[in-house]
């Protein structure tokens, strides 16, 4: 049910109340096996003779009795490939992930693609005026609960960072802003060191009810990162600690990019990013035996005009997408991968050809979960309209992905023969029984040229807007108890004077 934009009444929508992944019905491996073999053995060689850099003595000294060769001054690590083979085996290929109403819950690895928005974008396009300006926590909480009312959004990264909170607790006060404004699973990819990932846990055993009921249902999960190229640091190993202590899943995830931090071929791009998944997986289930995790590729590749990310990004960046997905698979760990993230700068040509080509690259070459929705300059600036609009792409791969019946009812045999040669089908039963199973668009323009021109020439984005503030004026996602709010500020607060005081 909805109020009418601008009424003032805020109610559920209905579309918040589940969701809309991608079936996964097509598997197109757009690396040949031999392909696959080939990058297999190469990072085997480059994990046992190159080795990753590792920031943590406690981490390098896991590493080390599980068979690992380790320099301990240099902080590196070589892994031996049966080691590898090994320990990524133990990663599971299916587990549940909590939601705060139950009727939300993800199950990775049951055949679904879950879409999110995505991460820690810097900037926000202002929803009056259009101009590109810094993100808050007020636009982290609104963009949050307008992808809680959307079916397409089945869980959530930070979409923007709150910038106008203090650095050091910002991921806490990220989390804060977004358990009080949806209902869905949260994926927190900002808390990279154990201080906030200790305070990420309190928080979420407030709202689970208690460790154990956190531990049975993880409201959250996060993933870590390894700094390309082959490094990582102690900080994120450290979270990974406290997160996987408190039984919240953890991906591993590389973001190489070609000719800077990664070779300028495909084919290296993918061995630095595949060896660098592999590190941080095997260390985990070293550490951590059958914990949840996630095979996370995010390559890219560099502007070589500009040094900046590649905002004309084409074949190579789709290739890297559902080559990514495919590697994820061949190891049978659930995998997580980019979606959209245009790199144009407005809800314009280019973002409708790169991010609807990137949809239907999920459809084809499917990961359990699927990230970027909204995001404009290559994930450099988040637009609620792009949010809306990418949702109406991802319907169109979710209807083409469902696929249609051929069975006796809709052949249609029977009103065929009753409508017979040169007549219609307007006034039959199985029309009005089936009338409305065909996609249709509350987004794109529908209209005559003429009934257009009328209505002052709109366009889908203009379309989309007025979708945004109905939502924004209406949605109230489900709320936390007084007493849970109470407490998380609390915890906030408590976490921002001590690292303040420690700092004076």
């Amino acid at each position: 049910m909805t109020a009418e934009a601008g009424s003032g009444v805020r109610t559920r929508l209905e579309g918040s109340t589940y969701l809309k992944p991608l079936p996964w019905k097509h598997a197109v491996e757009i690396l040949p096996p031999r392909s696959v073999a080939k990058l297999h053995d190469n990072t085997l060689a480059i994990l046992e003779n190159v080795g990753v850099k590792m920031g943590s003595k406690i981490w390098l000294e896991r590493m080390a009795d599980a068979g690992a060769k380790v320099d301990f001054a240099a902080e590196r690590v070589w892994f031996p490939p049966e080691l590898v083979e090994e320990k990524i085996k133990l990663a599971p290929a299916s587990f549940d992930l909590g939601a705060r109403d139950p009727a939300l819950d993800l199950h990775i690895g049951s055949g679904n693609v879950y879409l999110s928005t995505d991460g820690c974008v810097p900037d926000v396009l202002d929803l009056a005026s259009g101009e590109r300006r810094k993100g808050t926590k007020h636009d982290l909480s609104e963009i949050t609960r307008l992808a809680d009312a959307l079916p397409q959004i089945s869980f959530h990264w930070q979409p923007v960072s709150a910038t106008d909170t203090p650095d050091y607790v910002r991921p806490l006060h990220e989390i804060e802003a977004q358990l009080s404004s949806t209902s869905k699973h949260i994926q927190q990819m900002t808390v990279v060191d154990p201080w906030n990932a200790r305070g990420m846990v309190e928080m979420l055993e407030v709202v689970a009810g208690s460790k154990e009921a956190l531990r049975a249902r993880p409201l959250m999960s996060n993933f870590q990162c390894c700094i390309s190229p082959l490094s990582w640091e102690g900080e994120p190993l450290e979270a990974i600690d406290v997160l996987a202590q408190a039984g919240i899943p953890v991906g591993i995830c590389s973001m190489p990019i070609a000719c800077a931090t990664a070779p300028a071929t495909m084919a290296g791009l993918m061995s630095v990013m595949n060896a660098e998944i592999l590190s941080g997986i095997t260390a985990l289930q070293i550490a951590y035996p059958g914990h949840p995790t996630w095979y996370i590729p995010y390559a890219t590749s560099m502007d070589l005009n500009t040094g900046a990310l590649n905002l004309g990004w084409g074949p190579e960046e789709l290739t890297s997408e559902m080559a990514g997905a495919q590697i994820g698979r061949h190891y049978g760990i659930p995998t997580i991968t980019g979606v959209f993230g245009s790199g144009a700068k407005t809800a314009n040509w280019q973002a409708g050809v790169q991010n609807g080509m990137s949809a239907f690259g999920k459809v084809f070459s499917p990961a359990d979960m699927v990230t970027a929705a909204g995001t404009l300059v290559f994930c450099n600036a988040y637009s609620m309209d792009e949010l809306v609009l990418d949702a109406e792409i991802w319907d169109i791969a979710w209807t083409f992905a469902k696929g249609f019946d051929f069975d006796e009812e809709t052949l249609a045999f029977d009103a065929i023969a009753e409508v017979g040669p040169a007549n219609h089908f307007l006034g039959t039963q199985h029309t009005r029984d089936h009338m409305l199973d065909f996609w249709r668009s509350g987004i794109f323009d529908r209209d005559s040229w003429e009934d257009w021109e009328a209505k002052g020439k709109p366009d889908p984005v203009d379309n989309a807007r007025r979708k945004v503030r109905e939502i924004l004026d209406t949605h109230e996602p489900l709320q936390l108890e007084d007493d849970q709010l109470k407490e998380l500020s609390r915890i906030v607060n408590a976490y921002q004077v001590e690292r303040a005081e420690e700092d004076d």
